[in-house]
């Protein structure tokens, strides 16, 4: 267990069109969990969401979260990044992190078009830090 993302886990997480899945806690004090798309920026998983959306409404709420990606085919494999979620809504850096997420998930010809359509008012960046990661990348084996 690490704070950190390694250079394997990155690898992983990186790979192909994994989808993660978030899990936060609503105003009740339920557990709840979201998929989102998300890329692995300088140390930080980096996703959109609306402010209000329940994800958006969660973080404003409480910052901490955790991300959950896994294989569900042999061998089995998965990474939990728990940590703290900072938000943002500057404009640019909606742009650029639609643009990207837009490339991963739907392929580099339709990503200006998810990145237009994603980077609209409303719209928050959020970059998880790291605070405990926990993986297995090979659970089968």
């Amino acid at each position: 267990m690490s704070a950190e993302l390694t250079p394997e886990v990155v690898d992983f997480l990186s790979a192909g069109t994994r989808t993660g899945l978030l899990a936060f806690t609503a105003a009740d004090g339920r557990p709840l969990a979201a998929p989102v798309w998300f890329v692995v920026e300088d140390g930080a998983l980096v996703f959109n969401t609306g402010a209000t959306t329940a994800k958006g409404r969660a973080l404003a709420r409480d910052p901490r979260v955790a991300l959950v990606v896994d294989i569900a085919e042999p061998p089995y494999a998965f990474v939990q990044v728990q940590g703290v979620a900072e938000t943002s809504e500057d404009p640019g850096e909606l742009v650029r992190t639609a643009t990207a997420l837009g490339a991963r998930y739907m392929g580099a010809d339709r990503a200006e078009e998810y990145g237009r359509r994603n980077a609209v008012p409303g719209e928050l960046v959020v970059r998880l830090r790291p605070t405990k990661v926990v993986a297995n990348l090979a659970v089968a084996d």
